[in-house]
């Protein structure tokens, strides 16, 4: 077995993968890998994430739901009812982002104009992990990564949507993927896909969400929802200038604050 990479992929999404579905309030599905050193993942941000926990309700079984937190709802109640402790938590949950070290790879399939040019489309989500494996793989390769194994962790949606996503990752990861040319750069790594629970409160999962969530306002024009709270406001990056119009990814992203961008992030790929 190979040895294990210094580094660990955290994958989620955002948007159905099914043609058709949100057709009209969200027709783009998005898929977006982290990519972070796990010396860095263990010495500081799964530490700041447990002490964030714990200086906002007393024990670290707090799962951390983007979706109740931005509504501050159900375990995130605490939040309506003081100001100071609403301020404190978005500012320690917002110091956690703007030290975090990670990369992120994303691709973006718009649905409509994916069913309008093919008569026959591929799984949003196929075209979407072949985008994000290969962007990762060639990012792992630029950190002096090269024959070694690499862990991505998925959130689990059920036993058969994770066989067949299993199945094509694992198609991907041979160099056989469904759609288009194998990317060389798959073959230099021993690829291992993990599916957990919602309720292991993964930190890696759940810092991916918060992410997750601030990308996806600023694709769609924050259409149907509401504008991100201020716990999505640091660094983010631009499209890489000279990207493949099929691919959205940035092998190194910036120290650069949302204000300070010059080139919104929000188009969309298919």
């Amino acid at each position: 077995m190979a040895a294990f990479s210094r580094y660990i992929i955290h994958a989620d999404e955002s948007g159905s993968p099914v043609l058709g579905a949100d057709a009209t309030e969200f027709p783009v599905f998005v898929l977006v890998f982290v990519i972070v050193q796990k010396k860095h993942y263990v010495e500081s941000l799964v530490p700041k994430v447990q002490m964030l926990k714990f200086n906002a309700v007393g024990h670290d079984q707090l799962i951390l739901h983007e979706r109740d937190i931005r509504r501050q709802a159900n375990a995130f109640a605490f939040l309506q009812v003081n100001e100071a402790v609403r301020n404190a938590f978005i500012a320690e949950t917002t110091s956690i982002m703007e030290t975090g070290e990670f990369s992120l790879c994303c691709a973006i399939i718009d649905k409509k104009k994916l069913m309008a040019n093919y008569a026959k489309p591929w799984s949003p989500y196929e075209i979407a992990l072949v985008f994000c494996m290969e962007a990762a793989a060639n990012a792992l390769l630029k950190k002096g990564e090269r024959n070694v194994q690499v862990n991505v962790v998925f959130e689990a949606r059920g036993p058969a949507e994770d066989k067949h996503l299993e199945l094509e990752f694992r198609r991907i990861s041979s160099g056989a993927p469904s759609l288009g040319r194998a990317d060389p750069a798959m073959k230099e790594f021993e690829w291992k896909p993990m599916f957990v629970d919602k309720r292991a409160n993964s930190t890696g999962l759940r810092l991916l969400t918060w992410r997750l969530g601030h990308l996806v306002c600023l694709i769609f024009d924050q259409v149907n929802r509401t504008a991100p709270p201020k716990y999505f406001a640091p660094k983010w990056s631009s499209p890489t200038p000279n990207a493949s119009p099929k691919k959205l990814w940035a092998a190194e992203i910036p120290q650069q604050p949302i204000a300070d961008r010059k080139t919104p992030a929000h188009s969309r790929f298919i």
